[in-house]
């Protein structure tokens, strides 16, 4: 697979607790520089980031990040933020305690209560693969199709454990017409990038694939 059409599917990603502007900063200039298809920053950055950005490149953000057990109503003001602050995608985390009760009910209600207020920008729903059994991951992947979700997505990066071929292949197996798979943490550059895409992956979080080829582009790998 072409190094730029890998480029063009990654979420260019900083989402660690310490990032400053000036690292955001940078991320958004990468984002364009390299063609990813979206930079994907903390909630709090979205507004001046899209105001820098002016329309080059999407913005995305995170809602319930990272554990996602807080309220519907929280989520949902902060999805609704995000969108009127510029963000044109929303990545949001379920609620794992009621995936481990059963109440499949409650999260796809939750899910399309964002649905709403993200009118229409693109919403994907992670899911914590980590974190879930087989059966519960293939139950979710009709959750979110029935929720009208864009995509699911593996990881929050935080949770101990990434994406991994498996879980990719196994998501795009069962998930609706019209929902896509991101695959997201522990992608480790370009190899693992192709693999993921290989797998059934459509989009990419990972902020390592642009740092390996800014670093080609170097000289110092």
């Amino acid at each position: 697979m072409e190094q730029t059409e890998i480029l063009n599917r990654c979420d260019h990603t900083l989402l660690r607790q310490d990032a400053t502007w000036e690292q955001i900063r940078q991320l958004c200039d990468d984002g364009v520089r390299y063609g990813c298809a979206s930079v994907c920053i903390p909630p709090s950055f979205v507004a001046q980031a899209a105001q820098y950005l002016a329309g080059a490149l999407p913005v995305c953000t995170v809602i319930g990040f990272p554990n996602g057990y807080c309220t519907t109503a929280v989520k949902c003001f902060e999805a609704a933020t995000a969108v009127a602050d510029g963000a044109q995608e929303i990545d949001m985390v379920i609620h794992l305690g009621w995936v481990k009760e059963g109440r499949y009910d409650a999260v796809q209600a939750e899910i399309e209560a964002i649905r709403r207020v993200c009118r229409g920008q693109t919403l994907k729903v992670i899911i914590e693969t980590c974190l879930l059994t087989e059966a519960e991951k293939v139950r979710l992947c009709q959750v979110v199709t029935d929720a009208g979700a864009d995509f699911i997505k593996t990881s929050t990066g935080f949770a101990g454990g990434g994406a991994t071929l498996e879980d990719v292949a196994l998501l795009a197996a069962h998930v609706g017409p019209g929902v896509q798979v991101k695959a997201s943490g522990g992608i480790a550059g370009l190899q693992d990038a192709a693999a993921m895409l290989a797998a059934g992956a459509a989009r990419l979080g990972t902020s390592r694939v642009v740092g390996e080829v800014k670093r080609k582009e170097e000289g110092r790998i």
